[in-house]
């Protein structure tokens, strides 16, 4: 019996966390203003995504046990994954361009390479949850690390500047009057690396 009960308590509480990460991320989106309902709302939605921002406990401290140990159940079983409207999420439109600076001025542009096609499957994915990512030194890792890979193909740039933004698509009658896609910047990082090792030659 008192296993019994705990299986049920174990299952109420998985039914729980998956129900309000649920509500967090559809009225995130809602929120946002990424649906057409009417824009009066997104402030009710923006109640609505903090409540249940407050009871997965991320709005405690990153050294809260509770917030650790809710945090680390939901990543493990995958509530998190995406599964905002019952679904895997379709991420939205992301974009993260590369600046390479040069000693001698020179400045070239460079996107994220994948290397086959799941990869670039998964890479809108990424960018979705770097833009969600509030932990600004996180954030800033992510990025760093997908840097440093295309500083390794131009390690003659003295300095990698990673600008990540957002595209915003027109609405259907916007696009019908002519109005075109814009690029909304929201963060960008410096960074620099040092030279590889070079081996002497005898």
């Amino acid at each position: 019996m008192s296993r019994r009960r705990l299986y049920l308590g174990w299952f109420l509480l998985h039914a729980f966390l998956v129900l309000i990460v649920s509500i967090q991320q559809t009225f995130w989106v809602m929120a946002e203003g990424y649906t057409s309902l009417p824009k009066f709302l997104e402030k009710y939605w923006w109640k609505v995504e903090t409540v249940s921002t407050e009871a997965l406990g991320q709005t405690l401290s990153l050294s809260n046990p509770l917030r650790q140990s809710v945090s680390a159940y939901i990543n493990a079983t995958g509530i998190e994954g995406g599964y905002g409207f019952f679904a895997p999420s379709v991420p939205d439109s992301y974009k993260l361009v590369l600046e390479l600076h040069y000693p001698d001025g020179r400045v070239e542009y460079e996107l994220p390479r994948v290397g086959g096609a799941a990869t670039g499957v998964r890479l809108p994915l990424l960018f979705d949850s770097i833009a969600r990512t509030h932990y600004d030194l996180l954030r800033e890792t992510m990025l760093k690390m997908m840097a440093f890979s295309v500083w390794q193909r131009h390690p003659d740039a003295d300095k990698i500047r990673a600008v990540f933004g957002f595209v915003r698509l027109p609405s259907i009658s916007d696009f019908e009057n002519g109005k075109e896609e814009s690029y909304e910047f929201l963060y960008a990082y410096d960074f620099r690396f040092s030279q590889p090792p070079r081996m002497l030659k005898p």
